[in-house]
């Protein structure tokens, strides 16, 4: 394999930097085969709970397609609990860092900040303040976590609920991950776009 001649960076020139950057970028175009591959490793992380983490993330994202959600949102429920693998304690940061390249920022962000807006419902009972969300009442996302809070997420740990397939979503996943990192026809700062489409939830519902 073709490698650079340099040992230390102070060395580097043209020629190696040009490598390096077409090696990162032919590795970072198989980044939605990894995700999947650790979407699946939730499988094994059920902390108490009667389903385990994928199936959690599952019924989050299924919620969502049936609410009629686009891409980004239907993507960002499937892997939100993502991070939970490998950091446990601060597993929405790097969920919301793995989808930040490749979703609205309004998606991202909710993913960020949707642990503390989920004190909401268990707070008292954690010895934790259940209005910490409030701390975010004036960010132009505020609405849209409490929304995925309340419809999707905190609802999604039901045994009984039948979650949409792993399968269902890997061309979802796959789409979302082709496109160009950091595109801001994509990201969309400061824009919002509903969280939901009654008419799509109908045909989507139809054709269950």
């Amino acid at each position: 394999m073709q490698a650079v001649k340099f040992k230390t960076l102070r060395d580097c020139d043209k020629e190696g930097h040009e490598l390096i950057q077409r090696r990162n970028f032919e590795y970072a175009s198989k980044v939605g085969e990894r995700i999947m591959s650790s979407l699946l490793e939730l499988d094994g992380v059920a902390p108490g709970f009667e389903i385990t983490r994928l199936e959690h993330c599952l019924q989050t994202a299924t919620r969502a397609w049936y609410d009629g959600a686009d891409l980004d949102w239907i993507v960002s429920a499937l892997l939100h609990n993502i991070g939970f693998v490998h950091a446990p304690f601060d597993n929405d940061e790097q969920a919301a860092l793995v989808l930040r390249p490749f979703v609205r920022e309004q998606c991202s962000w909710t993913v960020q900040n949707h642990w503390n807006f989920q004190k909401f419902y268990y707070g008292p009972e954690a010895g934790q303040h259940p209005n910490e969300r409030e701390r975010n009442r004036n960010a132009p996302y505020y609405d849209d976590c409490v929304y995925f809070c309340e419809n999707w997420d905190q609802v999604s740990f039901d045994p009984a609920y039948r979650s949409l397939p792993v399968e269902f979503f890997r061309p979802l996943v796959m789409d979302v991950f082709s496109r160009s990192p950091y595109d801001i026809t994509v990201t969309r700062p400061r824009r919002r776009v509903p969280l939901f489409d009654d008419s799509v939830a109908q045909m989507r519902k139809m054709a269950a």
